[in-house]
């Protein structure tokens, strides 16, 4: 054995030292198939350690399978085969692959983004008491693998929640609680004919749009009007699943009205074989008018999937979303997945069901309307002072972001371009059009102006900031 052991408080210990390095011989082919090893006493005369370090190496390299020992003759190195190489361990990481750190990538100082909501006002000292309740009398369900669909304990609330709060018809067992709502849309799509052609708005979430088309569907994005999707598009498309957001159209902010809806809902039932993806993904949120039933509400032809989430009202990092899926699509999905292990963590599930059944979830809701309320018409007031005549806000009471025109000669681009300078996390139109570029020629551009994430004392040079661009 032609290897030293350092010995000292700046060396990894003995054992690790003997194993590592004879490891690597074996690897190396240095130590060859079937050769035998010295004894423990005589490899710890020869490399000056005490037996009991050579012994722990040698059951190591035995657990690993590097080594087998035989009665009476000893340890003796294990036929492991070899590697096969197909290029130089030193070949470099790929470039496109490399993941900034946190000093390097864009931080922004002042955030427009839709995404986001204000962490600063959840009700973190209420979450926690009913954390702390779920440690103390569900550790029983907490020990146990989730139900594939979630705790039906905790479906129970969301259903009841629902039918309060956007008039959605359904039993516990039609919802599949997930960590995200595209996840779920994967599942749900994933037992669907890739042939089959679905239509999605334009603009519209792209998110969506992607992760369909990588499914491989034919997807066709249909323009939205002032009353939401064109059903005459649609009609067009051929399409048998539309993807809509009725409730607060994504990013526009249209509000389908009542009319728009029966025709989107009898567009379905003209065939068995149609569906309605509704994505519900931020309707809590309504100012100055009462809440706006769900387009499932009205479904009486069980064709509409909903889908809901609690990313805007609570916290995107708790990545708690559910999807309520007809009978007939119930009957696939659960044929198909019920050995599958997935969704958010059950504490935190457990702990919803509390917030939801003790009221915490409805007061905190209703603060933060009067609070988003307040904020949005600051921002609206502040927007129209500070850019004087030069923009058109569509004024939709609803959501957490709005649209607002700006007539200027700068591109598309530009403007992002522009804003990442400023340190502005800024989003246009440009992101959301998923097909017909000459939607974007206009010379006003629309800017998705989101306002959760505003700090209240910080508006007014939020926006003298992103005026800034446009000087």
């Amino acid at each position: 054995m032609f290897f030293q052991i350092n010995k000292g408080s700046g060396y990894s210990a003995v054992y690790k030292q003997i194993y590592t390095r004879l490891k690597h011989l074996i690897l190396e082919d240095t130590l060859s198939k079937h050769e035998k090893l010295p004894s423990k006493r005589k490899l710890a005369q020869d490399l000056e350690v005490s037996v009991n370090s050579v012994a722990h190496a040698y059951e190591q390299l035995l657990a690993e399978g590097y080594i087998y020992s035989v009665e009476r003759k000893g340890y003796i190195v294990e036929d492991i085969g070899r590697y096969i190489k197909k290029g130089e361990e030193t070949d470099p990481f790929p470039e496109e692959l490399k993941e900034k750190n946190n000093q390097e990538s864009f931080t922004p100082e002042i955030t427009f983004s839709h995404i986001t909501t204000d962490a600063n006002h959840f009700p973190f000292k209420k979450w926690r008491k009913y954390q702390q309740k779920v440690v103390e009398d569900h550790r029983p369900q907490l020990s146990l693998l989730p139900d594939f669909q979630g705790p039906y304990e905790v479906r129970e609330s969301i259903a009841t929640l629902i039918a309060l709060t956007r008039g959605v018809r359904c039993r516990p067992e039609q919802i599949i609680i997930g960590s995200g709502t595209q996840s779920l849309i994967h599942k749900l799509m994933s037992l669907q004919s890739a042939d089959k052609p679905i239509a999605v708005e334009n603009p519209g979430y792209q998110r969506f749009y992607h992760l369909l088309n990588n499914m491989g569907f034919p997807v066709y994005p249909v323009n939205v009007d002032e009353y939401g999707l064109s059903i005459r598009g649609l009609q067009k498309s051929g399409a048998q699943w539309a993807f809509v957001t009725p409730s607060h159209q994504f990013p526009t902010g249209t509000i389908m009205p009542i009319n728009r809806r029966i025709e989107l809902l009898n567009w379905a039932a003209a065939s068995s074989g149609r569906y309605i993806v509704e994505d519900d993904y931020d309707s809590e949120f309504k100012y100055g008018t009462d809440h706006i039933p769900s387009l499932q509400s009205l479904d009486r032809n069980r064709q509409v999937v909903y889908t809901g989430t609690f990313s805007k009202t609570l916290l995107p990092s708790l990545r708690i979303s559910y999807m309520v899926l007809p009978p007939e699509l119930l009957k696939d999905y659960r044929q198909a997945y019920s050995d599958w292990i997935d969704g958010p963590s059950g504490l935190n599930l457990w702990t919803l069901k509390y917030f939801i059944d003790e009221g915490e979830y409805g007061r905190h809701v209703k603060r933060m309307n009067t609070y988003y309320k307040t904020k949005r018409a600051l921002l609206v007031r502040e927007l129209q002072h500070t850019f004087n005549g030069r923009i058109a806000i569509y004024d939709v009471p609803a959501g957490l972001h709005f649209l607002m025109d700006i007539e200027t000669s700068l591109s598309y681009q530009e403007i992002e371009e522009r804003a990442k300078e400023n340190k502005i996390e800024l989003y246009t139109l440009r992101r959301f059009i998923l097909s017909g570029d000459e939607l974007l020629l206009n010379k006003q551009k629309k800017i998705i102006i989101g306002f959760a994430n505003l700090e209240d004392d910080h508006i007014r040079k939020a926006v003298q900031r992103l005026a800034s661009i446009f000087s």
